[in-house]
């Protein structure tokens, strides 16, 4: 074993492995989960199909020297002409542990890479939480967090660009 350690590091030595951009999964938890059925009973003899707005907000806290905390809120509320039929309230949340990450890189993945490496286990509690409710499970389909990233990105660059204007 030591053989192959000492080789990995022979080998990459050239590369600057001490330097090397390094990211782990440290954990990854529910910070806070709310479910509320309003209406029930009576919600399950609604003849109406509720209609589902699903809202998501994605923070990064530093919570040490190498470390970030990434949180994924989800937020799905479904309402039929009747009222609500369900509420629920998904802060996931995961450690990452950061170590020679260049400035340039930890936006980026920190609310676009991160929150597409955490969304599928959200994914499964939010749809745990639903069904355990009452409801048929909600699967909400990938989202592509890298395009809202940059869509946002392009956004704050063209606002930041037209105060300054060009001539």
């Amino acid at each position: 074993m030591a053989d192959e350690a000492d080789t990995m590091q022979t080998s990459n030595s050239g590369n600057g492995a001490d330097t090397a951009p390094q990211i782990a999964l440290i954990s990854q938890y529910v910070k806070d989960l709310s479910f509320e059925n309003p209406n029930a009973p009576a919600v399950y003899q609604w003849p109406d199909q509720p209609q589902i707005d699903v809202q998501f907000n994605i923070g990064a806290d530093k919570v040490g020297e190498e470390v970030v905390e990434v949180s994924l809120k989800i937020e799905v509320k479904a309402t039929a002409p009747q009222g609500t039929a369900f509420a629920v309230e998904l802060l996931y949340a995961a450690i990452f542990g950061m170590r020679n990450v260049p400035d340039e890189q930890l936006q980026p993945f920190m609310l676009a890479e991160a929150p597409r490496l955490i969304f599928p286990f959200a994914r499964r509690v939010l749809a745990d939480a639903i069904r355990d409710g009452g409801f048929p499970p909600l699967l909400l389909d990938p989202i592509d967090f890298g395009g809202l990233y940059e869509q946002q990105a392009q956004a704050i660059a063209q606002t930041a660009g037209e105060p300054a204007g060009h001539a």
